[in-house]
Parts: C-alpha cells; structure tokens; sequence
C-alpha cells in the first residue's frame, strides 16, 4: 500500500494581502483622478500617480514575480539595466526638446 503523503495548506495569506494593498492603491489612483482639479494642481497630480505606479510595481515584481526572495546580485542584476534605460529615456527627451527648440540653419 503506497505511504499517504501529507500535503502541506498553501500559505496564500500574504498574497491576499498584497492584493488588498493594490486594490487600495489604484482605488486611491482613480479618486485622484477623477477629483483632483487638474488645472491647479497638475504637477501634483502627475507626481501622486508617479509615486504611485511605483509603489505598485515594487509589489507586483517583488511578490507575484518572486524577485523580493532572490539574492542580491540577480536583483541588482535586474534594476541596473533598468535604472539605465530609463536615464536614456530622460536624456533623449531633454535633447529632443532642446533640438526642437534650437535652429541650426
């Protein structure tokens, strides 16, 4: 007779807890949306939602896609990159700006 073997509960506690956490961030997200005046204070509203997508992100990379349990190295591995390509986005787009503003002939 083959031996039961004990399956273990899933631990799915946290996870609804990163769930409740997101919900509540894009709940906030579409009343900030939706009441703040975007004529006076539209920087405001642009940093808030900034802020906020990265709150959001941290949790969905770091918890749904398990990169919060890898070592150290793999995440700096993962951000670096990253963190580069976004620093080009930004230059091209100060040198665009400043190209299209600028005549050379």
């Amino acid at each position: 007779m083959a031996a039961q073997v004990e399956r273990q509960k899933p631990n799915t506690k946290h996870l609804w807890k990163v769930f409740w956490i997101l919900l509540g961030l894009t709940a906030l997200e579409f009343l900030v949306a939706f009441q703040v005046d975007a004529d006076h204070y539209k920087w405001t509203k642009i940093w808030i939602f900034v802020i906020m997508t990265i709150v959001k992100a941290y949790y969905i990379v770091g918890i749904f896609m398990h990169l919060k349990s890898e070592t150290k190295a793999f995440i700096w591995y993962m951000v670096l990159p990253i963190m580069f390509v976004i620093w080009l986005i930004i230059a091209l787009l100060i040198e665009g700006d400043y190209f299209g503003k600028e005549r050379l002939f």
